[in-house]
């Protein structure tokens, strides 16, 4: 699609385009004229208008080229320096029903809940509640495994197996919900082995962020829930995220398969700290630009979070406190999160130096979504990136 009569009549600021295409909730497009926009002190800086058609022009391309011709349903949001230069909802909250998808549609968001467990937890190591070399064992006697830390849950370095597969294998009744709780008992009773010596060695693994969910819990004397709600969610705005239970199964967003088959729940969905938020592209918004203040975390908190901890391999991809990262020999850093669970596709980039931001939130399940990553090349011209460097921006 070309630009509307924005182009034509400058003071118009924002275009609602309604779509002809079967299953849309219409487009959303939010070209934005020469602007501070000082009455909202969150967002990273201006944008000027040129610029603003520039980006959303090369976003819609995308959008259409690539996302929509192939059934893409879901939302999607791009923004610079915290302005929105491109937004839209296409497809259904349940296909079934088909009922459109709007900007407050809360989508299950799968492994992007990790950069909120990770931000809970240095929340908490900012007040003085937990280091991030307490060992485990200090929240959990019992706990089995030696060495390790706070700090080894948060990398991905604990060597730890992953629950996903050891909870079946070790006789769970899959009839029944799996919570947190069950997950360390299961550690605890049958100490399934290591597949690395804690701080050795790098492996993705969701019973860490399961634990990480236990020891928050522990460290602030609230629930998960509560903590993030009232510690993160309300200060932000955030007031269509939510972290699901079984009790919002009826309101919750089903996911559906690549042929649109709904995904029925199973005993791993109920578990919190490596999943189960429900999020949409503006709360996550609010979230992205949260992190380019003190607003909520510390100058040095944040520097820890971006590090780089998984040096095992040489290359530009890492691994930070709950955040993927490419790092570039320029010194520039890509953060990111994707997720998959059941039908959801999540994809959330963070381009920190030039304060731009790709959200793509899907319930039907698109491999394609992990592709948007692509779009950093709008606003890292090829020549600071190689297309190496841009294949490498993939994982989940």
């Amino acid at each position: 699609m070309k630009p509307f009569s924005f182009l034509l009549i400058p003071i118009l600021l924002y275009v609602v385009s309604s779509s002809c295409n079967s299953g849309t909730a219409g487009k959303i497009t939010k070209p934005v004229a020469d602007s501070t926009d000082s009455s909202n002190p969150s967002l990273t800086g201006s944008l000027n208008k040129a610029d603003s058609i520039r980006y959303h022009d090369a976003v819609e391309n995308y959008y259409e080229t690539r996302l929509l011709k192939y059934g893409f349903n879901g939302g999607i949001l791009v923004a610079k320096n915290g302005h929105i230069v491109f937004e839209d909802y296409h497809g259904y909250f349940n296909l079934r029903k088909k009922d459109p998808l709007d900007k407050h549609s809360a989508f299950h968001i799968a492994s992007v809940s990790k950069t909120f467990t990770a931000m809970a937890t240095l929340l908490l190591v900012q007040r003085g509640k937990l280091s991030l070399d307490d060992d485990v064992k200090k929240f959990f006697p019992g706990f089995p495994y030696d060495d390790v830390t706070v700090k080894a849950l948060l990398s991905h370095r604990s060597g730890l197996p992953n629950y996903i597969y050891f909870m079946q294998k070790l006789g769970w009744n899959t009839k029944q919900y799996c919570s947190n709780e069950d997950v360390l008992s299961y550690l605890i009773k049958y100490h399934p082995p290591i597949t690395s010596h804690a701080n050795t060695h790098f492996e993705y693994c969701n019973t860490n962020y399961a634990l990480l969910g236990l020891i928050i819990e522990k460290a602030s004397g609230m629930s998960y829930a509560d903590f993030l709600q009232q510690n993160i969610f309300t200060p932000l705005h955030m007031n269509d995220t939510y972290i699901f239970n079984i009790t919002d199964s009826a309101k919750a967003m089903p996911s559906f398969d690549n042929r649109g088959r709904l995904e029925r729940m199973n005993f791993l969905d109920c578990g919190f700290g490596d999943k189960n938020i429900y999020s949409t592209p503006e709360d996550l918004l609010k979230w992205d630009q949260a992190l380019y203040s003190n607003k909520l975390f510390t100058k040095e908190t944040l520097e820890a979070a971006y590090t780089p901890y998984s040096n095992e391999k040489p290359g530009i991809r890492n691994y930070g406190y709950g955040w993927r990262m490419n790092v570039y020999p320029d010194g520039k850093k890509v953060i990111y999160h994707n997720g998959w669970w059941h039908g959801n596709n999540a994809v959330f980039l963070r381009l920190i130096q030039d304060s731009a931001t790709i959200i793509v939130l899907g319930n039907k399940y698109d491999r394609l979504i992990y592709k948007s990553k692509d779009m950093a090349k709008i606003f890292q011209p090829s020549e600071d990136m190689s297309d190496d460097e841009q294949e490498n921006l993939g994982g989940k």
